[in-house]
């Protein structure tokens, strides 16, 4: 789980009510046992909450996300895969600390007014990891 808290990037992969997926790369946070992704002010087409990843969240809660590391040397390959349930934050009292720690490792939230942005969190039902070590 460590290189799952230390990675800079994961893949979101929802689907719609009709199965339809849609896979996106995100920044997240764990805290807690859950994993928290904002919906945050980098340049989108639409609002946060009619975002494609949050439609199907609505539609469909089951959820998969995938963290890896790629090296042209092979025995440095690893990842995680969780798959679990996801919701939408707004207001919770896990919100503040999930918040700290996303702008803990993503300087670049500290100057964005997230604090009224809702996040989606994860709760990992299943856990797969693999590595080229093990």
């Amino acid at each position: 789980m460590e290189n799952l808290c230390n990675s800079p990037v994961g893949r979101l992969a929802t689907a719609d009510q009709l199965g339809m997926p849609h896979v996106i790369p995100v920044c997240f946070g764990v805290s807690n046992g859950g994993i928290f992704i904002l919906l945050d002010h980098k340049p989108k087409r639409t609002k946060l909450t009619n975002l494609k990843r949050v439609r199907n969240i609505l539609e469909n809660p089951s959820v998969s996300m995938i963290v890896d590391h790629y090296d042209s040397d092979w025995t440095n390959l690893w990842y995680i895969l969780v798959s679990g349930v996801a919701e939408l934050l707004y207001e919770t009292p896990e919100r503040p600390l999930a918040l700290d720690i996303l702008k803990q490792k993503y300087p670049q939230y500290k100057s964005m007014g997230v604090y009224a942005n809702p996040l989606i969190k994860i709760t990992p039902k299943n856990v797969l990891s693999w590595s080229y070590s093990s």
